[in-house]
């Protein structure tokens, strides 16, 4: 008791209440000095609010047999889907269940089985020629032709998936370019949209060209920021460009590149649903091997389906989705616990 008393008889008088004050002036000055990074993330920030986590209650419409219906006069809620939301009854795991009827179970194996093996397919290319064009890039002496050239990749991230499906609408259709020149040189006409075999070559061209320059840019400034001096240093003891990728740029890599493959195989049950359901324009022949769990889902949202069997679909992708972030990320912790993710 004593020792508090001297403590106190020590302070300035006023310091005590003065703290609080410090600690308010001490956050606003951290928020000022970063007010330019926050008002950058407020975009993203505000994009995640709206369509990650403001639509989380709706999650219970995969338990329930949910029927938009209008609520009474004299209900204090009157919005129709918070009203049929709350009032729908409880139908435990049953909406589940219609994805795994025998009359439905194909389809959703293959649905899985689409989805996964594109994306597997998309992360492993994409991995390796985002890659090699940083480093490419990199490479280049001429700051402004690397500047023209990242650019002129990066363009097609931009560019509507409508606009691409107009492309290959325009060289793969009956009366396309591809067939027109195979009619006059006398060969027999591809028909893109009655046979399988071609669309996971146009997917696969369609998500390079699209995301490889972007998905290089974070790898190209990863290799920027790596000193000059090692390259200096392995040139002058002999090390080839090879060499040099694999004893200085791939282990100043590595951090970035497991922490967006974890990310990216989080994502596996996912698709990019713009591509799937444009590309194809709705051909029915080549539905086998274009249709994915998203465009699935879609068509059961378009259909007199109730919504909570594509609201269980998409609960179970969103789920196993966070599963594997898990076992991967503990994987790598087991492995290299310094590029774990957490």
């Amino acid at each position: 008791m004593t020792q508090e008393v001297a403590v106190s008889a020590k302070q300035p008088p006023g310091s005590v209440h003065s703290l609080p004050n410090q600690k308010k002036r001490w956050r606003a000055d951290r928020i000022y000095t970063n007010l330019s990074y926050l008002l950058m993330i407020l975009p993203g920030a505000i994009w995640l609010f709206l369509f990650a986590y403001l639509p989380m209650p709706g999650i219970v419409m995969a338990f329930k047999d949910y029927r938009l219906s209008r609520p009474p006069a004299d209900s204090l809620i009157q919005n129709r889907f918070i009203y049929s939301l709350i009032e729908s009854p409880w139908v435990g795991l049953d909406n589940f269940r219609y994805l795994i009827l025998p009359t439905n179970v194909e389809n959703t194996i293959m649905y899985v089985r689409n989805t996964v093996l594109y994306n597997l397919l998309f992360i492993v290319v994409g991995l390796v020629l985002a890659v090699a064009l940083a480093v490419i890039i990199n490479e280049l002496t001429n700051q402004f032709l690397a500047k023209l050239y990242h650019s002129i990749l990066f363009l097609p991230y931009f560019i509507s998936w409508i606009v691409v499906a107009y492309v290959v609408y325009a060289m793969g259709s009956s009366a396309g370019i591809i067939n027109s020149i195979n009619i006059n040189l006398g060969l027999p006409p591809i028909e893109v949209y009655k046979e399988q075999i071609y669309w996971p070559f146009i997917f696969l061209l369609a998500n390079i060209w699209k995301y490889t320059g972007n998905g290089s840019i974070i790898y190209l400034a990863t290799i920027a920021s790596i000193p000059r001096e090692l390259y200096e240093a392995a040139a002058v003891d002999g090390a080839g460009k090879w060499q040099q990728f694999k004893a200085i740029t791939l282990p100043h890599l590595m951090p970035v590149i497991v922490l967006l493959q974890i990310l990216a195989i989080g994502r596996i049950l996912g698709s990019d649903f713009d591509m799937f359901y444009t590309l194809p324009n709705g051909a029915a022949l080549v539905k086998d091997v274009t249709y994915t769990l998203d465009v699935f889902v879609y068509s059961m949202l378009k259909s007199s389906t109730p919504l909570g069997y594509p609201a269980a679909a998409a609960f179970l992708q969103s789920l196993f989705g966070f599963f594997l972030i898990l076992i991967t990320n503990f994987i790598v912790r087991r492995t290299r616990p310094d590029l774990a993710l957490f």
